[in-house]
């Protein structure tokens, strides 16, 4: 088991629940939450040398660009619509980069038989 692959994808994850929690209970808290885990899940990519990386850190930038000016949009300008907005922006980045672990383990497995 690649432990390196398993905690990148558990902090995509998280980075994707976190999201949505935002969208169902618009808090300052889960926004930053959900921004916090991506910008790690950002940084945990940085290393990674697969198939599909480029593409996984391509998603996750794009959540990352979208989560930092939407918790700004709350907290600095008070409009939730925007940062909502923004949120859901960030949630497709993050289902594309899972739809792309999925893709790079199919890959893999192809590879592996």
């Amino acid at each position: 088991m690649d432990w390196g692959k398993v905690v990148y994808v558990f902090f995509t994850l998280m980075s994707l629940t976190s999201t949505a929690a935002f969208l169902f209970d618009h808090t300052s808290v889960m926004l930053f939450v959900a921004a916090s885990l991506n910008l790690i899940s950002t940084i945990l990519k940085l290393g990674v040398r697969n198939l599909l990386a480029a593409e996984l850190l391509a998603g996750s930038l794009v959540a990352d660009l979208h989560l930092i000016p939407a918790f700004i949009y709350m907290e600095v300008i008070g409009h939730v619509v925007w940062a909502t907005a923004l949120a859901i922006g960030a949630l497709i980045a993050n289902v594309f980069s899972i739809i792309m672990v999925f893709i790079e383990s199919a890959k893999a497995k192809e590879n592996y038989e």
